[in-house]
């Protein structure tokens, strides 16, 4: 698999990663296992995970699957710290708890250092220089090799990045945020602000939720995340109208080109501007298969501006010239 660089940053990672978001909870250890070798068998590098995926299970797992199955050394782990399991606070960045749950991390994970860590959100109630400050302290003591930031909008990375750049400070690899076909908000104004310094795009969910590989076109599938309890409000935003053309528009796309929706939609946001590489969570070894075939697929240009057109967000003021308006 391709190796690209994160950002303007000398790391590499593969450009596919595998996302953990269900391991521990609807993944169990076998499918788990299954995923991770066939992912590093294909070349991957790159292991996505957070200390709140299935409540510190995923880490655990990933942990235990590193000590026989695939080597530390041949992975890229990134992690993330400040989402907590409080409904009136959701994100904690404070130093103490960023740097006391890094260690936990660290725990679950079996390492000494992860290679990328993220802060999972923005926290409101914590100066954001404290919060970076904990990323700075992390690398220095040799806890983590890079840093990133996760679901930050355009002002806040903007505001991190620059104030990461001054003084004795770790610049930023990574943003991981939602991006897709049924999602491109982050055209706005994050993935500009991440061109300008220099910070590498992780699209999370970017099959859509799982809608753009069409197995909703006919209906709700009994084994699908939209059937399941915990993942359905997570699948319904996307299963409206308007996602409905751009799901048939990729499903056109991937007939004329003899392959299939999930390698089209993967193919579209790989290759777009800024993104280093998207993560892709999978329920099963199979399909996580299926997505990692796109490795030998690049979309004619055509066929980019179709997409482009068809799932186009409305930018008006100000993120056009105004004398244009």
């Amino acid at each position: 698999m391709e190796q690209r660089h994160l950002g303007r940053t000398g790391l590499r990672v593969s450009r596919i990663g595998l996302g953990t978001l269900t391991w521990g909870r609807d993944t169990d250890e076998h499918d788990a296992a299954e995923q991770l070798k066939a992912f590093w068998d294909a070349g991957g590098t790159l292991v996505d995970t957070a200390d709140v995926y299935g409540g510190g299970e995923a880490e655990y797992l990933l942990g235990r699957l590193m000590e026989g199955l695939v080597p530390r050394q041949d992975l890229v782990l990134s992690t993330k710290a400040g989402s907590v399991a409080d409904p009136d606070r959701r994100t904690d960045g404070s130093r103490g708890h960023l740097l006391a749950a890094l260690d936990a991390s660290l725990a679950r994970l079996g390492t000494d250092h992860v290679d990328l860590w993220q802060l999972h959100a923005f926290d409101p109630y914590t100066p954001l220089e404290e919060s970076l400050q904990a990323l700075d302290i992390a690398v220095r003591s040799g806890r983590a090799r890079y840093a990133g930031v996760a679901n930050f909008c355009g002002w806040q990375l903007a505001k991190a990045g620059t104030w990461q750049l001054g003084g004795d400070r770790t610049r930023l690899a990574g943003a991981q945020l939602e991006y897709s076909l049924l999602q491109r908000g982050v055209e706005r104004e994050v993935l500009p602000a991440a061109l300008d310094l220099g910070i590498g795009l992780l699209p999370s969910s970017p099959l859509g939720r799982g809608v753009l590989t069409g197995k909703y076109r006919s209906g709700t599938p009994t084994d699908s995340r939209g059937a399941s309890e915990t993942m359905a409000p997570f699948v319904e935003p996307y299963l409206d109208e308007p996602a409905s053309r751009i799901v048939e528009a990729v499903a056109t796309a991937a007939d004329g080109l003899a392959t299939t929706p999930v390698e089209v939609a993967l193919a579209w946001v790989r290759d777009r501007p800024g993104v280093t590489a998207p993560i892709v969570g999978a329920r099963t070894a199979r399909q996580l298969t299926a997505a990692l075939s796109v490795e030998s697929l690049s979309l004619p240009d055509e066929i980019c501006r179709a997409l482009d057109d068809v799932s186009a967000p409305v930018h008006r003021y100000p993120d056009h010239d105004w004398s244009t308006l």
